[in-house]
């Protein structure tokens, strides 16, 4: 597209997607290839598509659809495009250092860290002041809540809070070409700025 490329930060994260899990069907079962996993205190059946987005353009350049019960983490390097300098994630992503630095080798991890330390209580480290610990944490989390438009993008203006599809093959094929029309929203300003003569 003319001026429009992928920058050198990603930001990853996941969404679950709700499924069905009636069971009032031909089968009288629920479908084999969903699975069910727990946030927070409450339980959801269904799937999960991992996102990697552009820090600078928002606009999701890798897309992995899997059951909802596989940790964001697994799916890390599969997020990554190779060429970045800059990594930001969530707690989910903690501790993928090594799979940074296999995937993307000239990347820096920006994941969601703890700053409170034992024994400190309301301080990080040693000398640490609670109001430098709040500055450490904000410019990560800001970058880090870029990724959250084009996932309301994909669940509220193309309604794909919940999957329509039985099976995961064809679900993970509405989720591509939704992330697609996502980018094209997200976009839409400069896209229209070009003659299509």
């Amino acid at each position: 597209m003319n001026g429009l490329k992928v920058a050198t930060g990603t930001i990853v994260d996941a969404t679950i997607i709700n499924a069905l899990s009636s069971t009032k069907n031909a089968g009288k079962a629920r479908d084999p290839e969903m699975h069910q996993t727990k946030k927070g205190n409450q339980w959801y059946f269904g799937m999960k598509g991992h996102f990697g987005v552009d820090s600078r353009s928002k606009l999701i350049h890798a897309v992995v659809a899997t059951p909802a019960n596989v940790a964001d983490s697994t799916m890390l390097p599969d997020l990554l495009h190779g060429q970045e300098t800059r990594v930001w994630g969530d707690q989910a992503y903690r501790g993928q250092r090594a799979a940074i630095r296999r995937h993307a080798p000239r990347a820096q991890d920006f994941v969601n860290r703890h700053y409170r330390h034992r024994g400190c209580r309301g301080r990080g480290r040693a000398g640490e002041k609670p109001d430098q610990i709040e500055g450490a944490r904000q410019k990560p989390a800001l970058a880090r809540a870029g990724v959250e438009h084009p996932i309301v993008i994909i669940k509220r203006v193309f309604g794909f809070a919940n999957v329509r599809y039985r099976g995961l093959r064809k679900n993970a094929h509405r989720l591509i070409v939704t992330c697609a029309l996502a980018n094209l929203l997200i976009e839409r300003r400069h896209l229209l700025r070009y003659d299509v003569a």
